[in-house]
């Protein structure tokens, strides 16, 4: 496949994901309402009959036999009114339309992963079909699918006969235009001729979409290539000759303008009179001007640009443009390097031993602050809404509501809250499998249990975000029956997976059982739970990403789970430490206090382990030059300084000889050859580049804990 026909099919896949998205937050929206509005009817039938367009351009056959039987419904529900449907058919288009979407996107996800297309869809367009007849049998106004077929649709304009004319001098300005312009053959009294933005691609497409707009806004008119719904050729066409369209008074062709002027991609347009159209009234000939007079001097256009003469360029406005991920990367890295080697540059010890370096370190004050601006603007560029991850729960929902028989609301609040795009298609999973088990086993089975515990018969599940200085916060919450922790404590037990006598563990410890693998509670393996995953995946996802999961719950009013999630992976504020020799990187986020201690604060446990108190707990010392073998002066307690460190539910105190200051770093992912030696199960997460060009590790506080246990 050639770059061309990459950048349609990726256009292709965001255009046609998108209006799926938008489609199944309309129908979540209207089945909660119980009916569809007008705006929706309309709504459904421009995005089917677009995605209907697009799949015929790109041949993907499948896509568009669903669409188009989906637009047929639509139009009949268009035309004859929302009053042809009773409450049972309105029940079961719901439940069509749902299958619908999911069959569309399962189609569009065989393409985004090149696999075949079904080849065979009958089954669910006769089922479209089936009930189009019922509703229309039904309906005493119904109009006959056959008028709709081939006298209404929208985008099958009728071509008007030719008209053989007389010869015509061409005389004046307006026949010259038209005979320059190339404008096809037709009787209208005005022409108007459009070009696209030049590289935009898809013009046959573009052109289909703006037929659709016009003739939903009531507009009658005729368009120039006929057939740009299904030929791609027509684009050479277009972008060669430009695209026609034709109007038989004045006040429709400026209605049109009107509506151009507020679409994307459309570089100039021009409006031609037709002085050969005999049914023209004299007083609008002599009206009808261009949108803009030529400037003098200027010749007249070639037939394969837009003329200059009269045609309008397009307004400047805002403008939204799809970014492959991979280019954002690269800006990232590229930019990382950047504030690398200016640090490099105003430390350098060259540089330091100068004189009368005052404009010198003003220049650079200067450069520092460009370059953090440059680094908040790159950065921002990845964020994105939570709203898409959490809009995609109200299916989920509505689709366990209909199984599991459960009265059930979701709440969604704060979902504007943005994080980077990397780290958004990263928690996908983890809220769809916690937002699953708290309406599988978490809300109750019935309202009368709910109504018995003094609780509103209809469940709630709240999902919410939050921002703090460096993390988002995302909670999962149901006020269901809560966690019992007698069932957990003794099917940890039936599973082995206990490692002290139960009396001895905490209500967290208890909970933190459930993100153990293959534990589950559900006695039942259902199709939602029951086999013992999903929690442990949860977790590990969420670490992965350098987030924490913790769980909380209070028997008989609910169970909360709270994701910490980084802004970004691609920047962290860190705490730079000196070991010996050797410079490591811990991340803010993870640290809660440095204190220097003296030898009689620490004690002992009975295998000689060192531990101290902090704030009346407890908390094991981890000597980081004694778990990577570094040479080090500094061994005595006292003289060097204890980091406490928390990451989960892990908490404890790493002992370094010094703290050398905070700094912000860009994150460096470890050479491929080390993934044989595991080093990341050794606490390391990644490197970056200091000022003096040396390499700090960065330090996974987790990770560093296990490692620990595993050395002591």
């Amino acid at each position: 496949m050639d770059n061309g026909m990459d950048n349609m099919l990726d256009m292709y896949l965001f255009e046609t994901n998108s209006l799926l998205e938008q489609l199944d937050e309309l129908l979540i929206e209207a089945e909660k309402a119980g009916d569809f509005t007008v705006d929706d009817v309309n709504e459904i039938f421009r995005i089917m009959h677009t995605i209907k367009g697009s799949s015929a351009m790109m041949e993907f056959s499948s896509l568009m036999q669903i669409a188009h039987r989906i637009e047929d419904l639509f139009f009949f529900i268009r035309e004859n009114g929302l009053d042809s449907l009773d409450s049972s058919h309105k029940g079961t288009l719901f439940d069509l339309m749902f299958r619908s979407t999911d069959m569309l996107r399962a189609e569009v996800s065989k393409v985004e992963n090149n696999e075949p297309l079904s080849d065979n869809v009958d089954h669910l367009t006769q089922e479209i079909n089936s009930f189009l007849k019922k509703i229309s049998d039904d309906s005493p106004t119904a109009a006959v699918e056959k008028n709709h077929s081939d006298n209404s649709r929208p985008q099958e304009a009728p071509q008007p006969a030719p008209v053989v004319s007389t010869p015509v001098s061409a005389t004046s300005l307006d026949e010259i235009r038209l005979d320059v312009a190339e404008c096809p053959e037709d009787p209208a009294a005005f022409f108007l001729r459009i070009f696209f933005d030049e590289g935009c691609g898809m013009e046959n497409l573009r052109a289909f979409m703006l037929i659709s707009a016009l003739k939903e806004s009531g507009l009658e008119f005729s368009h120039y290539p006929t057939d740009v719904e299904t030929n791609s050729q027509s684009s050479g066409s277009i972008i060669e000759k430009g695209f026609f369209l034709t109007f038989q008074s004045r006040e429709a062709a400026d209605s049109a303008i009107s509506q151009i002027n507020n679409m994307n991609n459309i570089r100039s347009y021009e409006l031609i009179e037709n002085p050969r159209a005999k049914a023209a009234p004299s007083e609008e000939k002599k009206n009808a001007a261009a949108v803009s007079a030529p400037s003098a001097g200027e010749s007249a256009p070639a037939p394969g640009s837009p003329a200059t003469g009269n045609a309008h360029q397009m307004p400047n406005k805002q403008n939204l443009i799809s970014v492959n991920l991979a280019k954002l990367d690269n800006l990232v890295a590229i930019v990382g390097e950047i504030v690398i080697t200016e640090s490099m540059v105003t430390s350098s010890p060259d540089i330091q031993n100068l004189k009368n370096l005052d404009s010198f370190l003003k220049a650079t004050r200067q450069l520092r602050k460009l370059t953090d601006d440059l680094q908040d603007i790159v950065m921002s560029l990845r964020m994105v809404p939570v709203s898409g991850v959490f809009q995609k729960m109200n299916r989920i929902v509505r689709d366990m509501k209909q199984k599991l028989k459960k009265d059930v609301r979701l709440t969604i609040i704060g979902e504007n809250t943005e994080v980077d795009k990397s780290i958004v298609d990263s928690i996908g999973d983890p809220i769809m499998h916690i937002v699953r088990n708290s309406m599988d086993h978490g809300i109750e089975e019935t309202a009368e249990e709910r109504i018995a515990a003094g609780k509103d018969p209809q469940g709630e599940l709240t999902l919410s975000a939050s921002h703090t200085t460096n993390e988002v916060i995302i909670t999962i919450s149901d006020d269901g029956k809560g966690v019992n922790p007698e069932g957990v404590l003794a099917k940890a037990k039936r599973n082995g997976i206990l490692t002290k006598p139960e009396s001895e563990y905490s209500q967290k410890e208890i909970l933190n059982l459930l993100l153990a693998p293959g534990f589950s509670t559900n006695e039942i393996v259902t199709e939602f739970s029951g086999r013992g995953v999903g929690m442990d995946v949860v977790k590990k996802n969420v670490e992965n990403i350098g987030g924490t999961i913790s769980i909380s719950s209070e028997l008989g009013k609910g169970m909360c789970t709270t994701l910490k999630i980084p802004l970004t992976m691609a920047i962290v504020d860190g705490m730079e430490i000196s070991v010996g020799k050797s410079v490591f990187t811990i991340p803010i986020a993870n640290i809660r206090q440095s204190f220097k201690v003296k030898n009689e604060e620490v004690i002992y446990d009975t295998e000689g382990n060192e531990i101290v108190r902090c704030m009346n707990q407890f908390y094991p010392i981890f000597r980081i030059h004694r778990l990577y073998n570094i040479e080090t002066e500094i061994t005595s307690i006292e003289d060097g300084i204890l980091v406490w460190v928390e990451s989960g539910d892990k908490s404890y105190c790493l002992f370094v000889d010094e703290l050398l200051g905070e700094q912000q770093v860009v994150v460096k992912p470890l050479p491929v050859f080390l993934n044989s030696f595991n080093v990341k199960d050794s606490g390391i997460s990644g490197c970056t580049i200091l000022g003096d060009g040396n390499i700090s590790i960065i330090l996974d506080v987790l990770n560093l804990y296990a490692a620990s246990q595993n050395q002591y």
